[in-house]
């Protein structure tokens, strides 16, 4: 439900892909679930985590979040307008407010392009400023990265992996947007690196009033950045709420699992083991039924017989498992 903080909302969204025919299948028509109804908001000034594992779908819901991909089912709104039901003129007016980092900053940029050709494209592309302005705008915003305007003449190669970051950064945020999905942003980043990066971004967020959707396999990444954090699997929303309150008060098994194989920077500290066993069932046509249900060691019979509801528990902490809500 929308409120007059709402910058976005998601409603039923899908996101569904042919499966390629391969030695598994002879099928076309098979489909892969990659998003599969999930509704979330975020507020203006919001940070929302979104974690999972790998392959969960994370990546494909940022993307059509912004209009990237289009939904098989549902809608984005965005300022109180469905991205999906613009017209191109309209959608291209929008674009400036919507932007994305990429997770690689070794192949978001062109080798081929100067710093200030990259950070400075889409000025020209949505024609929103002149030559001198632009230059101006580009020293201005790789300042506020934390990188000399001096080498705006450089080229990708000539910085280091944090340094193409904050280029990417710097990319993302000239068009002064209301809006960023950051896509595993510091993931091919050493740790030292990462923190800096995660600073610079919560920096940012205050200084221009920004509202992100960032993504990341990386739970102590979510936790330290976001406001709140959604955990996805296999296509689906399994737990949404305030980020102290969910990894303080985890009630999803899959969150748990999540959490407890968070690494401990003590060697006195014996990790536990891990305690979701088993493989990552086929996203392609998913039977009916819990997600998890088959690698959950709190599963029912009801976990098999149909997808459990996201349902608040209180305290705007969302769940869906049978076992929490009681069904």
């Amino acid at each position: 439900m929308q409120t007059p903080d709402t910058l976005i909302e998601v409603k039923n969204l899908k996101k569904y892909f042919p499966a390629a025919p391969g030695f598994l299948t002879k099928s076309s028509k098979l489909m892969v679930h990659a998003v599969d109804d999930i509704s979330f908001n975020i507020n203006k000034g919001e940070t929302l985590g979104l974690a999972g594992e790998s392959g969960c779908g994370k990546s494909t819901l940022g993307k059509t979040c912004i209009g990237l991909y289009e939904p098989t089912e549902g809608s984005v709104y965005f300022e109180k307008r469905n991205i999906f039901e613009l017209k191109k003129k309209q959608m291209q007016k929008l674009r400036p407010k919507i932007q994305l980092i990429f997770q690689d900053p070794y192949s978001s940029l062109n080798p081929r392009l100067t710093v200030r050709t990259i950070v400075g494209e889409a000025l020209s592309f949505h024609g929103l400023a002149k030559k001198e302005e632009a230059n101006d705008l580009i020293a201005k915003t790789l300042e506020k990265v934390g990188l000399d305007p001096k080498h705006m003449n450089r080229y990708p190669h000539e910085f280091s992996g944090g340094q193409r970051q904050r280029i990417a950064i710097a990319r993302a945020l000239i068009l002064n947007p209301l809006f960023v999905v950051a896509d595993e942003p510091t993931s091919a980043l050493d740790v030292s690196i990462q923190a800096a990066i995660l600073n610079l971004m919560k920096d940012l967020q205050e200084e221009q009033k920004l509202t992100y959707l960032f993504i990341s396999h990386d739970m102590s990444t979510v936790r330290f950045i976001s406001n709140r954090v959604g955990i996805m699997y296999m296509g689906k929303l399994v737990e949404l709420g305030p980020t102290e309150e969910l990894f303080l008060n985890p009630q999803h098994p899959y969150t748990k699992a999540l959490i407890e194989a968070i690494p401990v920077p003590d060697p006195d500290i014996e990790m536990k083991p891990a305690v979701i066993k088993g493989d990552v069932p086929t996203p392609v046509n998913p039977p009916p039924g819990c997600r998890f249900y088959k690698r959950c060691q709190e599963a029912t019979p009801n976990c098999r017989k149909a997808d459990p509801k996201l349902i608040d528990i209180g305290g705007k902490h969302f769940v869906s498992c049978y076992k929490v809500t009681n069904d």
